[in-house]
């Protein structure tokens, strides 16, 4: 009872950890940005820069995890990385400074790829270590929770606060959550057995599925990225629907929030190659929905489609990656996340700068499906080279 007690606190400690660093310090960013074009002058060029800046600092976390291979060490960063997501959070009410933001937006990223990866794999171990089931369904639901508690909020707090006053009050709830997310996941063990008494030990995939496992989650990451930054943008540009980006990046949320659990469930009974390749065809959808028709219901369907892929697919990838390396799992998480990252560096500032020329988000929108379809033959195509231990 008492080990299943410190499981809950221990999960509970990694979904208020990814609300923080993900929900807040990252995607905070996503509700907010059409209040700050509209109070604070922030250009549309610059937003995609200001993303892209961020996803460099992410990319720079996940090469850090990747090549760190002490415990303790990324116990250390994790917790660095949670006061640093309050401390960025702050810091972007209180200037309208395009470089401060840059600098700002890089260690928000920094701060993410902390809680995401170093925090993911802390908590994979722990599991693995006390013989509980290593998947990460029920911690990832903190990042479609996190999405959808910033989306409401957003939306309660523009008929009453600036763009300035909403970080802010953003930073408050960031205070109150990073206690828990630091107090309940205790320091890491470094032995090398579970506590069954079983041997830890890696089972790495060969180079070539690895090499083209990588391209896939590439192709991921722009089909993340390209809604995931621009849909609130997107949504309030289309004909008749202005006003409702808010509403729809709070569906995508919700929808995001239980799908990881969802996604283990299918894993275990398709494999998780499988599951990723209907994932990704949802996905698909949900990125061409909003660009079919001007229709809000098209508009929130492609949310809760995109909602409750995109988080199916990093939590699968991560958990893959986890089981692979299990006596250090932020090794492959880091690898993965360095391709998923270099997209998200590149989409945004590209689809920003297309979406200036053109005046809208539709080619950024077919860029990021066209790389998914490619991602989703790479995945057939793995099933066929090689059939991993993860299914």
């Amino acid at each position: 009872m008492n080990q299943n007690r410190e499981r809950l606190k221990i999960l509970i400690a990694g979904i208020l950890s990814l609300i923080l660093t993900l929900g807040i310090a990252r995607f905070a960013y996503t509700p907010l940005l059409p209040i700050m074009q509209l109070q604070a002058g922030l250009g549309i060029s610059e937003a995609g820069w200001l993303a892209s800046i961020n996803y460099i600092g992410y990319l720079t976390g996940a090469i850090t995890a990747a090549l760190i291979s002490d415990l303790m060490i990324k116990d250390r960063l994790y917790r660095i990385g949670l006061i640093v997501a309050v401390v960025t959070t702050i810091g972007m009410g209180m200037t309208e400074n395009f470089w401060i933001w840059s600098l700002l937006r890089f260690f928000a990223g920094l701060s993410s790829a902390a809680g995401l990866l170093l925090g993911s794999g802390l908590i994979l171990n722990w599991l693995i270590r006390h013989d509980h089931r290593s998947e990460l369904g029920i911690h990832f639901s903190g990042l479609g929770a996190g999405i959808a508690i910033c989306a409401a909020l957003v939306e309660v707090m523009k008929s009453h606060l600036d763009w300035s006053q909403q970080w802010q009050l953003l930073t408050l709830l960031g205070l109150i959550l990073i206690f828990p997310a630091w107090r309940w996941l205790p320091r890491p063990e470094t032995q090398s057995v579970t506590q069954s008494g079983q041997t830890m030990t890696d089972n790495p995939p060969s180079p070539l599925f690895l090499r083209l496992f990588m391209v896939v989650y590439f192709c991921a990451g722009v089909g993340y990225v390209v809604s995931a930054t621009f849909i609130v943008a997107i949504v309030d540009r289309l004909p008749g629907l202005q006003g409702q980006g808010a509403w729809t990046f709070l569906l995508l949320g919700l929808a995001a929030t239980p799908a990881c659990i969802l996604w283990d469930l299918i894993a275990r009974k398709t494999g998780y190659l499988n599951a990723l390749i209907i994932a990704s065809i949802l996905q698909i959808i949900g990125i061409l929905l909003p660009v079919v028709k001007a229709d809000l219901l098209l508009a929130m369907l492609g949310a809760v489609l995109f909602g409750a892929t995109f988080i199916g697919i990093v939590s699968l990838v991560l958990t893959m990656a986890g089981r692979y390396y299990p006596t250090r799992p932020a090794k492959m998480m880091g690898k993965m996340t360095v391709a998923y990252g270099i997209a998200q560096i590149l989409a945004p500032a590209v689809t920003g700068a297309v979406a200036a020329y053109s005046g809208n988000y539709h080619h950024g929108l077919y860029l990021a499906a066209g790389m998914m379809v490619i991602g989703t033959i790479l995945l057939w195509y793995l099933k066929r080279i090689e059939q991993p231990n993860q299914s």
